[in-house]
């Protein structure tokens, strides 16, 4: 006779350990910002309207800096101009951007601390309030696997102009991380961050080990009080 058929609790697959190598993107893997050149490369070719666009633009990028940006204007304001072309459009205008205005402002030592990591088998991870939109090919220029970025909506085939969830900044970065670590099962055995914005602090503060490259002033008088390496990638 078959017995009873016990029944045994459910088991949850075991987590996936793996050391992190977090990275912010603009003026620390690039020595540039790829979102303020974006909208100048929309300026260029007529897309938008150039005085104003550019004045705004100039506006929210030393908002940036000083650390007083307002996220959901600023996201309102960069995705607007996708919603008014078609995403065919869009994309070979974003090949074109690539090539030309971000590939020349990879940082010169980028390539080389990207392999070290690769070679020690860390998990690479591309984390920036940037949009997707934009980020998305220079993750892949760059042979970054992971990237969290602040996510463009899209519906019916079009870019909406609102974002979807959490913009990725300042403490959302964290947010962001800890929803990317759940998804994939992902427990960190070690992770290093490396960025050179004060905005990235709670970031920064979460890593096992925090890098700051190329820092701010704030950043920078930071890393010394807290004892963190400065290194520069230009």
């Amino acid at each position: 006779m078959i017995g009873p058929v016990q029944c045994r609790p459910h088991s949850s697959p075991a987590p996936f350990v793996t050391n992190l190598a977090i990275f912010d993107l603009d003026h620390t893997l690039l020595d540039g910002d790829s979102d303020y050149l974006w909208g100048q490369f929309l300026v260029e070719e007529g897309l938008v309207d150039g005085e104003s666009y550019e004045r705004q633009n100039r506006e929210f990028y030393e908002a940036y800096n000083a650390g007083t940006l307002d996220i959901d204007a600023f996201a309102a304001f960069s995705l607007k101009p996708l919603t008014e072309h078609e995403p065919t459009k869009l994309h070979a205008l974003r090949q074109r951007f690539v090539r030309e205005k971000i590939e020349p402002v990879v940082a010169k030592g980028s390539a080389a601390l990207l392999a070290r990591h690769r070679a020690a088998g860390d998990t690479l991870l591309i984390t920036t309030a940037t949009n997707a939109f934009i980020t998305t090919p220079i993750a892949e220029l760059l042979g970054v696997p992971n990237l969290l970025a602040t996510e463009p909506e899209m519906a019916n085939g079009r870019y909406t102009g609102r974002i979807v969830g959490h913009a990725n900044f300042r403490g959302g970065k964290v947010v962001r991380l800890r929803e990317w670590l759940e998804l994939h099962r992902i427990q960190p055995g070690h992770s290093t961050c490396y960025s050179d914005s004060h905005n990235d602090l709670p970031l920064l503060s979460f890593a096992d080990t925090a890098v700051a490259v190329d820092p701010d002033p704030t950043l920078r008088a930071e890393a010394q009080k807290r004892g963190w390496a400065v290194i520069s990638l230009k």
